[in-house]
């Protein structure tokens, strides 16, 4: 039998490491060496661990070699994926082609390679390559109509930005508007409770709408909100409130 002297210190810290330590093989190793620490025979810290003798014995020679931080070190380091040798290839590749599932990520994989893996694999792979699975997102994007990005060119150089010039000498002011609705939501939480609670939700489709006007020269923003609609009316009320603000100008020095 391996003899081993534990220190009370020894065996307070292997107390609190069995349980407390984040990785459950060495959550064992700590409960067989302080098993082995109270005394119990090697044959029932065998049984009680389902572990091996020779499981046993080395994890002692651990602890005899450097106590309880050489116990703490994880002796397996897998062995290293063939995909990893291809990653600059596949990483160009998902650059220009995104895939929208793991199934389509393994499938191109599996052409560019020749390699075919589990789909947790494939997710594990394209993590360690950098990707995350994020939602799409979208910018207004500008006509496809020949006519139209015509259209669009002449009024900014024709009609905008003489305009802008003005706003810049302070002779006249040029404001942005846009609008924005918030629809009313639950957003549901957990609660430690006995009984499931559940809240009230809105009835029907309210909303809270914001019309919006950016100076575009001072960035100065003027809001006008309700709980109704956005229509001619509310424009009317934004711009008698443009109307009647003051503003101050000074010369941004455009050209």
């Amino acid at each position: 039998m391996l003899k081993i002297d534990f220190t009370e210190e020894d065996v307070d810290n292997l107390h609190y490491e069995r349980y407390h330590h984040p990785h459950p093989s060495v959550q064992r190793k700590m409960e067989v060496l302080y098993l082995k620490s109270q005394g119990v025979m090697h044959k029932d810290i065998c049984q009680l661990c389902q572990i091996t003798k020779a499981t046993l014995a080395k994890y002692i020679k651990q602890y005899q070699l450097g106590g309880i931080e050489e116990l703490k070190k994880l002796d397996y380091k897998g062995r290293p994926s063939e995909l990893n040798q291809h990653t600059d290839i596949v990483i160009d590749y998902f650059k220009k082609h995104p895939p929208s599932t793991v199934a389509e990520a393994s499938d191109a994989i599996e052409k560019i390679t020749g390699i075919k893996r589990s789909p947790t694999q494939i997710r594990d792979f394209l993590k360690r390559a950098g990707l995350r699975c994020l939602k799409v997102g979208h910018v207004p994007g500008k006509s496809g109509d020949e006519n139209k990005i015509n259209e669009q060119e002449e009024y900014r150089v024709e009609k905008l930005e003489p305009l802008l010039k003005e706003a810049c000498n302070g002779k006249k002011a040029v404001f942005f508007l846009d609008a924005a609705h918030f629809v009313y939501k639950s957003y549901l939480g957990y609660l430690w409770c006995f009984v499931r609670t559940f809240i009230c939700s809105p009835c029907g489709r309210k909303r809270f709408n914001i019309l919006g006007a950016v100076n575009a020269v001072t960035k100065e923003i003027i809001i006008l909100t309700n709980e109704t609609y956005i229509n001619s009316e509310t424009v009317c009320q934004m711009l008698f409130k443009l109307a009647s603000h003051r503003f101050k100008y000074t010369n941004c020095g455009c050209p």
